[in-house]
C-alpha cells in the first residue's frame, strides 16, 4: 500500500500551499448524518431500530431520522427514494453557520446544486456536489 500525504488532510504548510481555504474562518460542525434513500422506508427503519435500538427522533413522512437513545448524536436518516427530486444527498452535515459555509463553498468554486434557503420544517440549507459526484446537504436549524 502506498502512503500519500496531502495538505487537505494534514492542514500543514503555508497559506500558499494550502490554497484559498487557508484564509477562511473555521467551520463549526455539529453533526454528520448518513442519508439512506430506499424503496421501503418502513423495512429500513425496522432494520436499524431492531438491530441498533434506535428511536425515532423525527418523522416527517418522507424522511425519518433515527437516533441512539444513549448517544442522540448517533443518527441515520431514511428517505423515500427520490424524496429530494433527483438530488438525494448521501450525507447531511449540520453546521453552526450555514450562510458562512455557503459563502465558503462559492468562494472555493464548488458546485452548489440547491441554493441556500429556509425550509418549512425549520432548517436553512443548501446542497453541494463533492468531487466524486455525491450530494452533500449542509444545514443549520433556524432559531425559534
Amino acid at each position: 500500500m502506498t502512503s500519500r500525504t496531502s495538505a487537505i488532510w494534514t492542514r500543514s504548510g503555508s497559506e500558499a500551499e494550502r490554497g484559498p481555504r487557508a484564509s477562511l474562518a473555521a467551520v463549526g460542525v455539529r453533526r454528520v448524518v448518513p442519508n439512506l434513500f430506499v424503496d421501503d422506508p418502513a423495512a429500513a427503519g425496522e432494520f436499524y431500530a431492531g438491530l441498533f435500538d434506535f428511536d425515532i427522533a423525527m418523522d416527517m413522512g418522507w424522511i425519518a431520522t433515527l437516533a441512539s437513545p444513549e448517544n442522540r448524536g448517533a443518527q441515520i436518516s431514511i428517505f423515500e427514494r427520490d424524496a429530494e427530486q433527483g438530488r438525494d444527498p448521501f450525507v447531511s452535515i449540520e453546521v453552526d453557520d450555514v450562510d458562512a459555509v455557503h459563502a465558503r463553498a462559492l468562494a472555493l468554486g464548488h458546485d452548489v446544486i440547491y441554493e441556500l434557503r429556509d425550509e418549512d420544517w425549520g432548517v436553512r440549507r443548501f446542497m453541494v456536489r463533492d468531487p466524486g459526484g455525491r450530494v452533500v446537504n449542509v444545514l443549520s436549524h433556524l432559531a425559534g
